[in-house]
């Protein structure tokens, strides 16, 4: 099974697509052809255990890598989730289910990927016959940092570099960040917003000069960004999982299906979902939730992307992007596989901050995808309604997705049973979810999770009440224009 970069003719193999991150000519590697799985297989995925499932699905993905070989991988990244199913499926009411994927070591489902990302990754390299040290570079929005830093800490022949936007990724997310220990990491917050700092990460891969003193340093680059297949395919193995959960369990049937809610703002999340659809997952719409930073929701909408929009700081900081990187992979699909087309369509984005897919390409996207968003008025009220009449409770992303499902349903009239993504503890944003339940909080984020455990009874994890005595570690800051001389002068301080 080949990949193919979304810019060009180049066809690689899964190693040499995930130690690269990036193609050569900017684009995104994505897979030319898919598997095509039947009820059979779902049946017979619902009988294992997550890590054997993700092994299964990771061995029809990535070619170059034997079933037992993920499973070494996979029973590693997973053993420190803090619940046997890893990825468990709760049931709420009116057709209604929610696909938990924050249960591991960093309380965001980031940890699906990011916990197996770098064994593929260090694999990949041996199978490469690659001997210099692997440098990862990656943006984040808020969960990504931590979970690549979690990942990665002393993990032999790599290294890790995390930006993230100064004041741009709440409280808890930020100290998760600059408390983390390792040899090998480094953490620098950068003077702009989450596409700044994204766009100087994909710069940094595209500069000869800054590629050439990395290399004279005996390191070469990679991302740990969901631009990297490594993060992408462990995602899709998730969304097959839960379909098998939901019709052993009976909530849904093979001829009904389900519809899937995805919180996104990069678009990997629901990309994934995408590919299991693909695959013949009984997925029927995917609803792209998004917060006020509605790139997306007018995308889905109108066929236009367009940038050049307000960006918005929000209670759901790990959405608060109007660059969905990811997207460019389906973009890909919409062309019938050509690259030549998603190529001028990112050169026109880039250009002039938008482009225009055209009114058949819209109506084949509409087929499948519905956009919505939901701003921080809505999405509190969401929080708020699943407590009071479900007794569950949803961090801040997770509740537009609930808010733009519930709407999905008024507009549609759709009846299909709704899976909801939740992608993040509440307690790594305890003070809105507080606020948004009525619960007083008299002090810092650290206070309000444990005044939020007491008036819950939902059980905060571990890792917030240790997180408030952690000493903070990394205390750079840099301009956006500026990421390269701080990823150097980090290495030359080791």
């Amino acid at each position: 099974m080949a990949f193919v970069s979304t810019r060009g003719a180049e066809r690689v193999s899964a190693p040499e697509a995930i130690v690269r991150g990036i193609a050569p000519d900017g684009g995104l590697y994505a897979p030319e052809t898919l598997p095509r799985w039947t009820r059979e297989d779902f049946d017979a995925l619902s009988q294992k255990d997550y890590p054997a499932r993700a092994a299964l699905i990771l061995s029809q993905l990535l070619d170059g890598f034997t079933e037992n070989e993920l499973l070494a991988m996979t029973k590693g990244a997973y053993a420190r989730f803090s619940v046997p199913e890893v990825a468990p499926v709760r049931p709420l009411s009116d057709s209604r289910a929610v696909l938990e994927l924050f249960h591991g070591p960093t309380m965001a489902f980031k940890d699906m990927a990011l916990q197996m990302l770098p064994r593929l990754l260090t694999a990949s390299a041996r199978k490469q016959g690659e001997t210099r040290e692997i440098a990862i570079l990656t943006a984040t929005s808020g969960d990504t940092g931590k979970a690549a830093l979690e990942g990665f800490q002393d993990v032999e022949g790599t290294s890790v570099t995390v930006f993230y936007p100064l004041g741009g990724v709440s409280a808890v997310q930020e100290k998760q960040m600059v408390t983390s220990r390792g040899s090998n990491v480094h953490v620098t917050a950068v003077r702009g917003n989450f596409d700044d700092a994204q766009t100087g990460v994909k710069k940094l891969f595209a500069d000869p000069d800054f590629i050439g003193k990395m290399n004279a340093l005996g390191k070469t680059l990679s991302s740990a960004n969901s631009i990297n297949l490594g993060r992408l395919a462990p995602q899709v193995a998730y969304y097959l999982s839960s379909c098998a959960d939901l019709l052993a369990s009976k909530t849904i049937d093979w001829e009904t299906g389900v519809n899937i809610c995805v919180p996104t703002g990069n678009f990997g999340n629901i990309l994934a979902a995408w590919y299991a659809k693909r695959m013949g997952a009984p997925i029927r719409k995917l609803i792209c939730a998004s917060n006020r930073n509605d790139v997306l929701t007018d995308f889905i909408r109108t066929g236009v992307y367009n940038k050049r929009r307000p960006f918005h700081k929000t209670i759901s900081p790990s959405m608060d992007i109007l660059i969905s990187s990811n997207l460019e992979r389906f973009l890909l699909e919409l062309a019938d596989g050509d690259a030549e087309q998603v190529r001028q369509w990112m050169e026109s984005l880039s250009e002039t901050g938008e482009y225009h897919i055209g009114p058949d390409k819209l109506a084949r996207m509409r087929e499948t995808f519905f956009g919505g968003c939901a701003d921080d008025e809505k999405t509190k009220a969401a929080i708020g309604r699943v407590w009071q009449e479900e007794k569950y409770l949803m961090d801040p992303h997770t509740a537009v997705a609930e808010a733009v499902a519930s709407n999905y349903r008024t507009e549609t009239g759709d009846q299909t049973p709704i899976l909801i993504v939740s992608t993040a503890s509440p307690y790594k944003f305890a003070a809105d979810v507080a606020d948004a339940i009525g619960v007083p909080v008299s002090g810092d984020a650290f206070d309000a999770a444990q005044e939020l455990e007491a008036a819950t009874g939902v059980p905060a994890p571990k890792q917030v009440a240790e997180l408030k005595s952690l000493p903070v570690l990394h205390s750079r800051v840099c301009e956006k224009d500026r990421m390269g001389e701080a990823v150097l002068a980090a290495f030359r301080e080791d």
